[in-house]
């Protein structure tokens, strides 16, 4: 298995209006033959709790792309993907933040290999984006 994770994201007030409103998370399946699955959670934080808003499991067909649309306009969230080993199920997941008009929030931009700790680098509140293995 393999557990994918944004990362706790802050989205706070400026200017009285949070950055980011909804998120879109894009699921591309490069398997040309098998259908792939992904549990995709959405939490939202606040008093220092962590809470579920979020709980699907998405069937993703061969060579099939997915594009799902999330509320999140909260202080702060994070998305988790569960998936079988990347090495057997070519997943490569995209998350975008988008403001109010639905135009992208760059500092809440996520692509596959951001996700995957492929490229070395920040996320959207500055800690290194990395994956956890399980199993």
């Amino acid at each position: 298995m393999s557990f994918l994770s944004t990362g706790p994201i802050e989205n706070n007030l400026v200017g009285g209006v949070r950055p980011t409103q909804t998120v879109t998370v894009r699921i591309d399946n490069r398997n040309e033959l098998l259908v792939s699955t992904v549990q995709l959670q959405g939490f939202y934080m606040s008093g220092g709790l962590r809470t579920l808003y979020v709980s699907e499991s998405i069937n993703v067909a061969p060579n099939q792309v997915i594009t799902n649309n999330y509320f999140a306009d909260l202080d702060a969230f994070e998305f988790t993907f569960t998936t079988a080993d990347m090495a057997n199920d070519p997943i490569q997941i995209s998350f975008w933040g988008k403001n109010s008009t639905g135009a992208l929030v760059t500092a809440h931009r996520l692509v596959s290999s951001e996700l995957l700790g492929e490229i070395s680098g920040s996320g959207a509140t500055g800690a290194p984006v990395q994956p956890v293995r399980l199993g």
